[in-house]
């Protein structure tokens, strides 16, 4: 007997392309095709595929019986018919339609300030936006992108401050991304120097204006035209020259030259008529994420378009929330930020990551179900890396006798860094010191204090531990001491990517070893009058010294280095304290004292090269 052919139903075929998850039943795919489950079923079956409703379908299945009603079909992974969904609604059917763009309001230009590492960039938005954020940065550098919002002649302006130093080459790139206008600055004194070479390669990259802030006129040997000189040979010609870049000669010391900057820069902003609608969901991009004690994850984000407000569900990348507080660059609650306001935003599941963009969802569940596939897929891509990762890898003393012996060394690096911005920024210099003999696998690369559970997972895949501005607690440090596992912290990016070259080439030797000789937990704060604030403490390990070198941690980060300025038992001046008692301790120029703070004391010892 003949075996009747299938026949499908004569419903029309949905129009466009129809995303259909892989692994979908009989149950989930005949609806969106416009079919019924058993017309899914019956064709199966007649093409010799015994399956159920509630059966999952492989991808040969799903894409025959798709080709036999004549629907287009993409398949994605589970769970990401969700961000595609999501993306569909973020899709701006106006974004090119010039009639609607011109109906717009006008929106702050966002500036981005770019050039050679200390040329002044820094002070330079300090004296624009009167806020002291330079002190305390290490080794002259700008560790992380800060955003501000500054008014001039009842217009704002939103400044992007961005680290000099090449080895924050994506960070810096990021910022290019997300700008209007370039401020790219160069101290007169100087002249260009390789990194402001850079800056103008990111600007040029990012298409737009660019304007020259000639820094330090104030110094001796100050030399405007040298300045651009060299700059117009790459070509950026003065207008005074007859070319279209506009040079503004000032000093961020003095303040010369600030009003001329500012106006230039609202000058540009009106010829470049910049406007965004501040109806419908808030998009933009993350500048900066990290991990903040008492407030959780937070994020400084620009708004590109839309408006940003308390109780939206956000998603970016794996981290989700809903908006718990807006938090402007004056430290001020906001209940909304509209197109080009850079905001802190709290509420996140975790840290998102620097230089993701965010959305917001149509609702909470589409932003979890969303932030959740993200999260999935990046475990899965992670335990494939640590699976390659755990197997034969080399510590920095190792690395010499590999290449001697002819092997290709493999060194596993676990990074830790104080926020996201340094950790992608020291991840992708790290990248550039490989070579064909000596390979780096990361095992981890993570914000906040150096764990215990990080140290166990470099016993488990021979891992070197980097800390970049964070610390190992003690638990971390006596685990790792009895695991063998090393751990190398670094305040100063210089100093680790010359030592893990130094080690790559089998150079390593080191000279000098820090050895912490106590620690301290704070229990509680006095204010002396006259004194300032001394920290009641317990040395928790080892012995506390006075004059002793001291790092301040908290929760694993380092907040200040100096020394012990005074040691007291009870009323008395003594010389040391050991572990399991109480002292009075204060800081030589540090009144930042918290209870469960802790402060590490330790000295420098020469070790002789090998």
């Amino acid at each position: 007997m003949d075996v009747p052919t299938y026949s499908a139903t004569n419903a029309p075929v949905p129009e466009g392309t129809i995303v259909i998850e892989r692994a979908s039943t009989a149950q989930d795919l005949g609806p969106k095709l416009a079919r019924t489950t058993a017309d899914v079923v019956r064709f199966l079956l007649t093409n010799g595929e015994m399956v159920t409703a509630t059966q999952s379908l492989s991808d040969e299945m799903i894409k025959l019986f798709a080709a036999e009603i004549g629907a287009e079909i993409r398949l994605v992974d589970p769970g990401e018919e969700q961000e595609v969904e999501l993306r569909k609604v973020l899709e701006f059917d106006d974004e090119d339609d010039d009639d609607i763009v011109a109906t717009w309001p006008i929106r702050p230009p966002v500036i981005t300030v770019m050039g050679h590492v200390d040329h002044g960039k820094t002070l330079l938005l300090d004296r624009i936006r009167s806020a002291n954020v330079i002190e305390g940065e290490a080794g002259g550098i700008t560790q992380h992108i800060g955003a501000y919002q500054v008014e001039k002649n009842g217009a704002s302006l939103t400044f992007i401050d961005t680290p000099g130093h090449a080895a924050f080459t994506a960070m810096r790139a990021r910022g290019a991304d997300a700008t209007d206008i370039v401020v790219l600055v160069v101290a007169a004194d100087d002249g260009v120097m390789p990194q402001t070479l850079e800056a103008l390669d990111h600007a040029r990259a990012a298409e737009v204006p660019i304007i020259v802030a000639i820094n330090k006129m104030d110094r001796e040997g100050a030399d405007p035209d040298k300045v651009m000189s060299q700059l117009a040979e790459r070509g950026l010609i003065p207008e005074q020259w007859g070319g279209e870049t506009m040079y503004v000669p000032l000093s961020a010391m003095t303040g010369d030259g600030i009003e001329d900057l500012l106006e230039n820069l609202a000058l540009i902003a009106e010829v470049e008529d910049l406007r965004a609608t501040p109806e419908g969901r808030a998009a933009g991009s993350v500048l900066e994420a990290h991990l903040d004690i008492g407030r959780g994850p937070v994020a400084t984000v620009l708004v590109e378009r839309g408006t940003l407000r308390v109780g939206d569900p956000l998603v970016s990348g794996a981290a989700w929330g809903r908006v718990r507080a807006l938090i402007n660059d004056k430290g001020e609650n906001v209940p909304e930020a509209g197109p080009s306001a850079p905001v802190q935003v709290l509420g996140l599941s975790e840290v998102a990551e620097s230089g993701d963009g965010f959305i917001i969802a149509p609702s909470e569940k589409i932003a979890s179900k969303v932030a959740e596939t993200r999260e999935h897929w990046h475990r899965l891509a992670s335990l494939g890396r640590d699976a390659s990762a755990a197997g034969g890898g080399a510590k920095l003393e190792d690395i010499f006798r590999q290449i001697q012996s002819g092997e290709t060394a493999t060194l596993n690096l676990i990074v830790k860094a104080d926020v996201n911005g340094s950790l992608e920024a020291v991840i992708d210099s790290l990248k550039k010191l490989e070579r064909d003999d000596v390979k780096l696998s990361f095992v981890l690369r993570g914000v906040g204090g150096i764990s215990e559970n990080d140290v166990q997972l470099a016993a488990t895949s021979n891992a070197t531990i980097l800390g970049f501005n964070v610390r190992p607690d003690r638990k971390a440090r006596e685990l790792a001491e009895r695991e063998k596992v090393e751990i190398r912290n670094y305040e100063i990016i210089y100093k680790l990517l010359e030592d893990i070259e130094n080690a790559m080439l089998g150079l390593l030797s080191p000279d000098i070893e820090e050895v912490v000789t106590g620690d301290a937990e704070v229990r509680e704060v006095f204010r002396v009058p006259r004194v300032g604030s001394i920290a009641g403490c317990m040395v928790l390990n080892g012995t506390v010294s006075r004059n002793s070198k001291v790092r301040f941690l908290r929760e694993g980060t380092i907040i200040w280095k100096g020394e012990l300025q005074s040691l007291r038992r009870f009323k008395d001046d003594v010389a040391e304290v050991a572990s399991g008692f109480e002292c009075g301790i204060g800081l030589s120029d540090f009144q930042d004292l918290k209870p469960g703070d802790i402060i590490e004391t330790y000295e420098e010892r020469e070790i002789p090269v090998t």
